[in-house]
């Protein structure tokens, strides 16, 4: 690798770190390497998404992070299988402390510097041999060889990590695909649901809502027509939710018959006409089952919504939001709990 590389290597790195520590992004190999790449500006298109979901949660929830990860980075027919990732972290613990060490050289080479400076100064204005003058430049040469050779160091450690990732990446080829969608409805999944919710309420908690919504008598769709019918329900469903999320909103299928919707930097007002919306929508949703002939219009479903608060951890918020769907589901269903905000 030439001088110039390692340099671009070394300043890009600078750039990258305080970002991640700004947006409050966990130092992961798979972080580390987005966030390289944003900071190089190397795909533009990245960098317009990564910016646009900043703007959204006030940081980059996991999921993000991992689907713009395989899509500008990565090779995308390759996957980050969860079953890899413990061999990953060895790499990315050695990663931060070699970045700790050359911080804390930088620091230390920058109080010499500052006090070889105001040594200079006190020659300047005292007036001294030429011998005094040579021995403070000849410390300053010295200290600027020590922090050369750490930064060095750090980023021949990068070198090196990069190499390892990309024989990880190799191995990955024939591994699990898209792990974070569901089969069926195309829509994230449930692992994808928990790996954001609990990234976004460690991270970016406030005016977050969650709306958990459950398909109305969905056993007699399947009782009825059969499990095909059922599951063209479902398609049918998490096509129309999606098409409402916008701006950072998230659909996920939470299980079953269960969708969840993670609404970021929101309120619960907000988050409740959203629900009220997709309500809406789902009731003009129809199907046409082909072995019977017959068209079906009545596909409803219950709605609870709930905000975070300093009060509610992750378990709390699902179990509020969980609540409120039944009661929707006891007063009738086809309706969006709480009545209003």
């Amino acid at each position: 690798m030439s001088k110039e590389i390692m340099k671009q290597a070394a300043s890009n790195l600078k750039k990258a770190v305080p970002l991640m520590l700004k947006h409050q992004i966990p130092t992961t190999p798979t972080n580390y390497a987005l966030w390289y790449t944003y900071v190089s500006e190397q795909a533009p298109e990245l960098n317009k998404k990564l910016d646009s979901i900043i703007e959204q949660h006030s940081t980059c929830p996991p999921v993000s992070s991992d689907l713009l990860y395989r899509e500008y980075v990565s090779d995308p027919a390759e996957v980050d299988v969860i079953d890899m990732r413990q061999n990953i972290e060895a790499m990315a613990n050695e990663l931060s402390h070699s970045l700790k060490d050359t911080n804390l050289d930088a620091t230390q080479f920058q109080h010499r510097i500052d006090s070889n400076f105001e040594k200079l100064n006190r020659i300047e204005e005292e007036g001294v041999s030429l011998e005094k003058v040579l021995g403070v430049v000849r410390n300053l040469v010295k200290e600027s060889e020590d922090i050369r050779s750490s930064t060095q160091y750090f980023t021949g450690q990068l070198s090196k990590a990069q190499q390892e990732i990309d024989a990880l990446k190799s191995q990955l080829a024939k591994s699990e695909h898209n792990v974070l969608y569901d089969a069926l409805t195309g829509v994230l999944n449930r692992r994808a649901f928990d790996n954001d919710i609990d990234g976004l309420l460690s991270q970016s908690p406030d005016g977050l809502c969650l709306i958990l919504i459950d398909i109305d008598h969905f056993k007699a769709f399947n009782d009825n027509y059969g499990h095909l019918l059922g599951d063209q329900v479902l398609k049918a469903v998490a096509k129309r939710l999606q098409e409402a999320c916008r701006d950072g909103v998230k659909l996920y299928r939470y299980g079953g018959e269960e969708f969840a919707v993670i609404v970021p930097n929101s309120q619960l007002s907000a988050a409740r006409h959203l629900a009220e919306a997709m309500r809406r929508g789902l009731e003009k949703v129809s199907l046409k089952d082909r072995r019977k002939d017959v068209r079906i219009n009545n596909i409803t479903a219950s709605f609870g919504v709930a905000q975070w608060n300093k009060k509610l951890g992750t378990s709390q918020l699902i179990e509020k939001a969980d609540a409120l769907m039944y009661e929707a589901k006891r007063l009738g269903r086809n309706r969006v709990m709480p009545m209003s905000s």
